[in-house]
C-alpha cells in the first residue's frame, strides 16, 4: 500500500459543483441559524455548569468565563470564513479534507462525532435535573432518575429526552427548526426574569476573594483548580455556533446567511453569559450555590422567589431541549458526510425522500446519545467533549492559516479580521485549555481516538469516495 493517502484532498471548486450523491433540502435562511446558534449555546452551559466552574475558580469563574468566550469568538471568526468560503456540510471535516487531507480530516470528524454525541448527553443529564421532580409526580422510582454515579440505575430522563429531539429532527430540518425558534425565546424571556429578580440582591462583597483556588493550580488531591481549569469546563457552555456551519447545505442563502448566523449568535449569547453570571456570584456566594446541579433555581429559591424558581425550572425543562436539537442536528450531518465521502457505511447517507433529512443517522444519533447519557455524570461528559471540540477548532485555526497562505487570491465573502493574530490565538488557546482538562479525560481522548484510527485504517482508508475516485483516473 502506498501512503498517497495523504495526499488526498478535497477541491473548493469541485465543493462549490455539488455533489452527486444523495443532497439535503435548502430550507433554512439566517433567523433559523442565529436561532439555531442561541439555541446550541445558551443551555446546561449557563444553567447548570456555573455551579460547578464557580466551585473549581470562586468569583473568579467571571475571568474563566471571559477566556473561554475569547477564544470561541476567535473560533467563530474563523468558522465564519471557511463556511461562506466552503458552503457545505461537514463543518471542520470538511474544511480540514480541504486544507490538510483526508488522514486529518478523519481525525477532525472523529473528534467531532465525540464532541456533538457528549454534547446531546451532558445536555441531555443536565435537563434531567430540572426534569426529575415532573418524573417524580409520574411516579417514577428513584432508581430510574439518576445514573450509576449518583447511586441509581439508569437516568431515565435523559434516555427520554434524546429519543424525544431525535424523533423531532426526524420529521425535518424545517419544522424542527422553526419549533428551536420558538424554545429559544422562551429561554431567553427565563433568563431575563432571573436577572431582575436577583438584581436588588445584588453584592458587591461576594465577588472577594476573587480567585480563592488561584489562577491554574492543583489542589492536595491532585486535581486541577482555578480559573483555568474552570475556563477548561467552561468552554462547554459557548460552542455551538460550529453546528450552524453543519447547515451550509441546507441554507437556501449560506454565503451571507452563514456569517450572520455564527458570528451574531456568539455575539448574543457571550452577552447573556457575562449578565448571568455576575448575578449570580452576586446574589449568593459561589461556594454556596455551586453545590446544586440546578444552580439559578436554588438561588432563586434561596431569594425567596420559590414560584419563579419553579417557572426558571420549567423554562430548563422546556427550553434545554434545544441544545440537544441543534447538536444532534450537526452530530447526524456530521455522519451523513462523513458517509457520504465513503469513511463510513453509505447507507448511512441515505436521504429520506419525504422528509428530506437523513433520518437512519439521526436515530442513531439520539441512540448513542440516550445510552451516554443514562449512565455517566455530567462533569465527566462535559470534560470529554470539550476535548473533541478543542481539537476540531484547533483545526478550523489551521485551515485558515493554510488556505490563507496556499489560495490567497480567492474571493471571500467574510475575512477573518487579523487572521494571523486571530487563528493562532485561536490554536494556542485551544491548546492551552486542553492542557489544563483533567488529565483523566486527557486520556480518555486519546483512548477515543486510537479507536478511531483503528476504523479509518480498517474500514475509511479502503472504502473512501475519493480514494477511489483518484485510483480510478
Amino acid at each position: 500500500m502506498t501512503l498517497s493517502f495523504w495526499t488526498r484532498r478535497k477541491s473548493i471548486d469541485a465543493i462549490a459543483a455539488g455533489h452527486d450523491g444523495h443532497q439535503l433540502k435548502k430550507t433554512l435562511s439566517w433567523p433559523h441559524l442565529v436561532a439555531l446558534g442561541v439555541g446550541a449555546i445558551v443551555g446546561t452551559g449557563i444553567y447548570t455548569l456555573t455551579g460547578i466552574g464557580a466551585g473549581l475558580a470562586g468569583p473568579g469563574v467571571i475571568l474563566s468565563f471571559v477566556i473561554a468566550g475569547l477564544i470561541c469568538i476567535c473560533a467563530a471568526l474563523c468558522y465564519a470564513e471557511l463556511s461562506t468560503l466552503i458552503p457545505a456540510s461537514g463543518s471542520a471535516y470538511t474544511y480540514s479534507y480541504v486544507a490538510m487531507g483526508e488522514p486529518v480530516a478523519w481525525f477532525v470528524g472523529w473528534s467531532l462525532i465525540l464532541e456533538y454525541t457528549l454534547v446531546c448527553a451532558a445536555v441531555a443529564v443536565g435537563w434531567s435535573a430540572h426534569a426529575a421532580g415532573l418524573f417524580r409526580m409520574a411516579g417514577v422510582p428513584e432508581a430510574l432518575l439518576a445514573g450509576p454515579h449518583m447511586g441509581g440505575l439508569v437516568n431515565l430522563p435523559a434516555v427520554f429526552i434524546s429519543f424525544a429531539v431525535a424523533g423531532l429532527l426526524a420529521l425535518g430540518t424545517r419544522e424542527s427548526a422553526t419549533v428551536n425558534m420558538v424554545l429559544v425565546f422562551v429561554k431567553i424571556i427565563a433568563l431575563a426574569v432571573f436577572v431582575v429578580l436577583c438584581l436588588p440582591a445584588f453584592d458587591a462583597s461576594h465577588f472577594t476573594p476573587f480567585m480563592p483556588q488561584g489562577f491554574a493550580t492543583v489542589n492536595a488531591d491532585g486535581v486541577k483548580v482555578g480559573v483555568m481549569a474552570a475556563a477548561s469546563l467552561i468552554f462547554f457552555a459557548f460552542y455551538g455556533f460550529d453546528a450552524v456551519s453543519t447547515a451550509a447545505e441546507e441554507t437556501k442563502n449560506p454565503k451571507r446567511d452563514l456569517t450572520i448566523g455564527i458570528v451574531g449568535s456568539m455575539a448574543i449569547c457571550t452577552a447573556i453569559y457575562m449578565v448571568v453570571a455576575a448575578v449570580s456570584i452576586g446574589a449568593s456566594r459561589t461556594e454556596i450555590f455551586s453545590k446544586s446541579e440546578a444552580p439559578l433555581v436554588f438561588i432563586l429559591e434561596s431569594l425567596n422567589h420559590p414560584r419563579t424558581a419553579q417557572l426558571v425550572a420549567l423554562a430548563a425543562v422546556i427550553a434545554l431541549p434545544t441544545v440537544i436539537l441543534a447538536f444532534m442536528y450537526g452530530q447526524s450531518r456530521i455522519f451523513f458526510v462523513m458517509a457520504r465521502d465513503g469513511l463510513l457505511p453509505k447507507t448511512l447517507a441515505r436521504v429520506n425522500p419525504k422528509t428530506g433529512t437523513p433520518v437512519l443517522l439521526t436515530i442513531l444519533t439520539g441512540a448513542l446519545s440516550a445510552v451516554l447519557s443514562g449512565w455517566l455524570s455530567l462533569k465527566d461528559i462535559a470534560e470529554l467533549a470539550n476535548a473533541g471540540t478543542l481539537a476540531a477548532f484547533i483545526a478550523v485555526g489551521l485551515s485558515v492559516i493554510i488556505l490563507r497562505i496556499k489560495d490567497p487570491g480567492r474571493p471571500r465573502v467574510f475575512s477573518t479580521p487579523l487572521w494571523p493574530l486571530v487563528a493562532s490565538g485561536e490554536i494556542f488557546g485551544c491548546l492551552y485549555l486542553f492542557y489544563n482538562l483533567p488529565t483523566k479525560t486527557q486520556v480518555y481522548f486519546l483512548y477515543a481516538h486510537l479507536i478511531g484510527v483503528a476504523v479509518y485504517v480498517l474500514f475509511g482508508l479502503r472504502n473512501s469516495a475519493l480514494g477511489r475516485a483518484t485510483k480510478a483516473v
